[in-house]
C-alpha cells in the first residue's frame, strides 16, 4: 500500500482507472492484433479467423446479492454477462473458464446450483466449459469468467470505427435491468419486516432483466445474414450513455442521440414512476441490459430500420459537436458517464 502518495480511486472513477493502467500498454507479439481498450482483446495465429477473449469478474456485494440472487441464476448472468462482450465484438462464443473464490458460508450443494446455471448458459448459447481455478475466499463469493470466441479474419468490431453521419443503433429496451435491481432492493428492505410479502405481480419483466438476462446472439445473427457490418460495436453493461461515450472517445467523433426514439418498456416505466425516478436517466445510466450498441452506416438504413428488435436512437457528429441527449422538448443535454467506484475501505 502507498503510504507517501496516494491518489483515491473515486477520483478518477473505473473507466478512468482502466485509462491510467493500460496506458502505455503497447503489444509486442505479433499475434495480438488488439489489446486492451475493448470489449475483447482480437488475436490472429495465422488461420483464416481471430480469436476473441474477454474476462469479467463479480464480486459478492458489489456486482450481486444473495439475498434474492438465486445462485442458479447467477451462474446462468455470468456467463451471459461475459460471452455478450464476444457478440459485442461480431464474434461468436466458444469456449469459457470458470474461476471461483468462496468462502466457508458456500457448502457443495451450493456450488453445484451455481453450476447449474453455467452448464444452462453454456448449453443455451453452445459453449464449452473448459476449465478455470478455484480458491478459498475471506469475503464471500467472487466469480471471474474468461470468453474465448472467433470472429472470421477481419469481421471483429471493435469500439473505433464509427464515421460522421453513421446511424446509431441499440437493441431491445433499456433501464429494465437497473428497475428490477430496484424493485428487488425495495423488497428487500420491506422482507425485514417478517409479516409483509414481496410483492412482484406484474413485474416479471423486469426481475427477468435483472436475474437471468440474455445475450444478443441472435441479433448478430441476423447483421451476418442482412450483410451489414456495423462501424462500431459496444455491450451495454455500464448504461447507454457511458457505452456511447467509449464509442465516441475510441472513433474520435460526437453523437446525437433522441429522448424519443430511446426504447423503454412498459413495466421499467412504470417501476420508475412508482419510485418517483426519471426513466429515461435509468435507461442512460443504469446498467446491466446486456444489449448491444452499434454504428452503422447510413446505407444501411432500410436494412437495419426493417430489424426486429432494433432501433435507431440517433447519429454521428463531428467530434466538436461533443455527446448530447435530445429532449423531447428540443433541449441539448450533455451525455455523462458513470461507472464503477470503489466502496468501503
Amino acid at each position: 500500500m502507498n503510504t507517501t502518495k496516494r491518489t483515491e480511486i473515486s477520483s478518477l472513477g473505473e473507466f478512468g482507472l482502466i485509462d491510467r493502467i493500460t496506458r502505455g500498454i503497447t503489444p509486442i507479439n505479433r499475434e495480438t492484433i488488439e489489446g486492451a481498450g475493448d470489449d475483447a482483446a482480437i488475436l490472429q495465429f495465422g488461420s483464416d479467423e481471430e480469436v476473441l477473449i474477454s474476462t469479467d469478474m463479480l464480486m459478492e456485494g458489489i456486482h450481486f446479492d444473495l439475498t434474492y440472487f438465486p445462485l442458479k441464476h447467477l451462474g446462468y448472468k455470468a456467463v451471459v454477462s461475459n460471452i455478450s462482450d464476444i457478440y459485442a465484438m461480431n464474434g461468436t462464443p466458444k469456449q469459457i473458464t470458470v474461476s471461483l473464490a468462496l468462502s466457508r458460508k458456500f457448502c457443495i450443494e451450493d456450488v453445484e446450483e451455481l453450476y447449474s446455471g453455467i452448464k444452462l448458459a453454456c448449453q443455451q448459447y453452445g459453449v464449452d466449459l473448459i476449465g478455470g481455478d478455484t480458491s478459498s475466499s475471506l469475503t464471500g463469493l467472487a466469480i471471474s469468467i474468461t470468453a474465448i470466441g472467433v470472429a472470421p479474419k477481419g469481421t471483429a468490431v471493435k469500439r473505433s470505427g464509427a464515421k460522421e453521419t453513421d446511424l446509431i443503433c441499440v437493441t431491445g429496451n433499456l433501464g429494465a435491468a437497473y428497475m428490477g435491481l430496484q424493485l428487488l432492493e425495495r423488497e428487500k428492505i420491506a422482507a425485514a419486516d417478517k409479516e409483509v410479502q414481496p410483492d412482484f405481480q406484474g413485474k416479471e419483466y423486469i426481475l427477468e432483466r435483472q436475474l437471468k438476462p440474455e445475450a444478443r446472439k441472435e441479433v448478430i445473427e441476423k447483421l451476418r445474414e442482412e450483410n451489414i457490418r456495423p462501424t462500431a460495436m459496444i455491450d451495454i453493461s455500464d448504461g447507454l450513455s457511458s457505452e456511447l461515450m467509449h464509442i465516441c472517445k475510441h472513433s474520435n467523433v460526437g453523437c446525437r442521440i433522441y429522448e424519443e426514439r430511446i426504447p423503454i418498456d412498459y413495466q421499467t416505466a412504470i417501476m420508475a414512476e412508482e419510485l418517483n425516478m426519471n426513466v429515461i436517466t435509468c435507461a442512460l445510466n443504469g446498467g446491466e441490459d446486456f444489449e448491444l450498441l452499434f454504428t452503422v452506416p447510413i446505407a444501411d438504413h432500410e436494412k437495419v430500420a426493417a430489424m426486429k428488435d432494433v432501433r435507431i436512437i440517433g447519429h454521428i457528429v463531428d467530434s466538436c459537436m461533443g455527446q448530447a441527449l435530445i429532449t423531447r422538448d428540443g433541449n441539448e443535454i450533455e451525455l455523462k458517464a458513470q461507472g464503477w467506484t470503489p466502496q468501503g475501505e
